[in-house]
C-alpha cells in the first residue's frame, strides 16, 4: 500500500515523468551491463593474455561474480520494497567503481575472486532487479514497452561501452584502463539513478501509466498474487528452471564469445563480436517490445529458447567468418528478448505487489545457470582444447529450456489483479 497526500496530487498540467524514469533505468543498465555483464568477457580475455592464467580459473571468477550478484539480488529486492531505490543504485555505483579500480591491481587469481565478490554486489544493486522493479511500478498497461526500452540499455552498453573498454584495455593494459573504467561506472550509474529513477509514481502525484492521483485520495493498493501462492505455482517453477537452463547457456556463450572469436578469426574481428551481438539484441528487443505482447509470452520464450539453441550450435561448428557472424546475429536476437521477457513473465502472471521478491527469487535461482554457464564452458574449453564441445553443450542446455518453458504453459494476464 502506497500512501499519498494532497501534496502528492499532480497539478492538472503536470507532465507524467514515467519516461524520464525509463530513461534513468536505461542509462543505469547501459553502464552496468557494458562494464559488468558484457565487460567480464573483456577482463577474462585481458587477464588470460596479460597474466597467463588459464581460462577455467578465470571463468570461475565470472561464476563467483554471478553467484554473489544473485544472492545480493535477494537483499536488494527486500531493500527497495521498503526504501528509496535510488539508495540501492548509489551504493551499487560506489561499490562497483571501487571494484573496477581494484581489478587493475590484482596479481593473483584469488584476488580476482575477492574483487568479483564485491563487483557482484555493486552490479546487483545497480542492475535489473532495481530498474525493473521501479519500471513495473510506473507502468501497468504499457509495461512491455517500458521494460523493453529500459532493458535495451543492457545491449546499448554492449554496443557503446564494451568495445570501447576492450580497445582501451588493449591499448593501456587492464591496470592502466581500470581507473577510467571505474569512473565511467560511477558516473554512469549514480548520476542517472539518483536524478531520474524515482521509486514510485505516487511520490510525484500519479498513478501508474500517467493518471493523476484524484484529489483526496489517501492510498493506492498494489495488487497481485500472494508470494506464497506464486512460489508454489507450476508457472513460477517452470520459468525459474527454464531460465536456469536458458540463461546458463546464454551467459556462458556471451562470456566466452570474445575468446572464441579470437580463436576463430582475428583480434580485430573479435572486437566486433560483442558489438554485433549487442546491436542485434537492441533491434530485436525493440521489435519484441511491440510485437510480443500480442502473443502468449510463455510460448514466445519457448520459441526464442529454441532459436538460441540453433545459434549456439552454429557458433560451435562455424569456422567461416561470415557464417560465424551470422550465428552471432541470431544469438543476439535471442539474447535481447529472452532477458527482457524474464521480468515481463513474472509481472504479467503475478502482478506488482510481490514483484521485487518474486523477481529477486527467480534471479537468485537463475544464478545456478548464470554463474555455472561461464565456468562450464571455460572448463570444457580447457579439457577439449577448443570451444566446439563447450558450445554444443550450451546448445543442449538451451534445448532443455525449451521443454521446461513449454511445461509451464502460457502467462495469463493476471497482473494488477489480486489472486487468492
Amino acid at each position: 500500500m502506497l500512501e499519498t497526500s494532497s501534496e502528492d496530487v499532480a497539478t492538472p498540467h503536470a507532465k507524467f515523468p514515467g519516461m524520464r524514469v525509463v530513461a534513468g533505468g536505461f542509462l543505469v543498465l547501459t553502464t552496468s551491463a557494458g562494464l559488468g555483464f558484457y565487460g567480464l568477457a573483456v577482463y577474462l580475455n585481458a587477464l588470460s593474455k596479460e597474466r597467463g592464467w588459464d581460462i577455467a580459473s578465470l571463468s570461475f571468477g565470472t561464476t563467483v561474480f554471478f553467484v554473489v550478484a544473485g544472492v545480493t539480488g535477494l537483499w536488494v529486492a527486500r531493500f527497495i520494497a521498503r526504501r528509496d531505490a535510488r539508495l540501492a543504485v548509489l551504493g551499487g555505483g560506489i561499490i562497483g567503481a571501487g571494484s573496477l579500480l581494484a581489478l587493475g591491481q590484482i596479481t593473483a587469481v584469488w584476488q580476482l575472486y575477492v574483487v568479483y565478490c564485491l563487483y557482484g554486489v555493486g552490479f546487483a544493486a545497480a542492475g535489473l532487479v532495481t530498474v525493473t522493479t521501479v519500471v513495473t511500478r510506473w507502468f501497468h498497461r504499457r509495461r512491455a514497452m517500458a521494460i523493453s526500452v529500459a532493458s535495451t540499455g543492457l545491449s546499448v552498453g554492449g554496443v557503446l561501452i564494451t568495445p570501447a573498454a576492450k580497445w582501451f584495455v588493449d591499448e593501456q593494459t587492464l591496470q592502466g584502463a581500470a581507473p577510467w573504467l571505474a569512473l565511467v561506472f560511477f558516473v554512469g550509474t549514480v548520476v542517472p539513478g539518483w536524478f531520474l529513477l524515482k521509486s514510485d509514481p505516487a511520490d510525484s502525484g500519479f498513478l501508474p501509466d500517467g493518471e493523476p492521483v484524484a484529489p483526496g485520495a489517501s492510498a493506492m493498493v498494489l495488487a497481485g498474487t500472494p508470494f506464497a501462492v506464486a512460489m508454489r505455482s507450476r508457472f513460477f517453477l517452470a520459468v525459474t528452471v527454464g531460465y536456469i537452463l536458458s540463461l546458463g547457456s546464454q551467459v556462458g556463450g556471451i562470456q566466452q564469445l570474445v575468446k572464441l572469436a579470437e580463436e576463430r578469426t582475428t583480434a580485430t574481428t573479435a572486437a566486433f563480436a560483442t558489438l554485433a551481438l549487442a546491436v542485434m539484441s537492441i533491434i530485436a528487443r525493440l521489435v519484441g517490445g511491440k510485437v510480443f505482447p500480442r502473443f502468449a509470452l510463455g510460448r514466445v520464450v519457448t520459441v526464442l529458447s529454441f532459436f538460441q539453441m540453433i545459434a549456439l550450435a552454429g557458433l560451435a561448428l562455424s569456422y567461416n567468418t561470415w557464417v560465424f557472424f551470422a550465428f552471432i546475429l541470431l544469438f543476439g536476437a535471442t539474447v535481447g528478448n529472452i532477458l527482457m521477457l524474464q521480468p515481463l513473465l513474472i509481472a504479467e502472471r503475478f502482478g506488482v505487489r510481490e514483484y521485487p521478491k518474486l523477481f529477486g527469487r527467480t534471479q537468485f535461482f537463475s544464478v545456478v545457470g548464470v554463474a555455472g554457464g561461464p565456468w562450464l564452458l571455460g572448463w570444457l574449453h580447457d579439457v577439449a582444447g577448443g570451444y566446439e564441445t563447450a558450445y554444443l553443450v550450451a546448445a543442449g542446455m538451451s534445448l532443455a529450456g525449451v521443454f521446461v518453458f513449454y511445461f509451464g504453459g502460457t502467462a495469463e494476464n493476471t497482473s494488477d489483479h489480486t489472486e487468492g
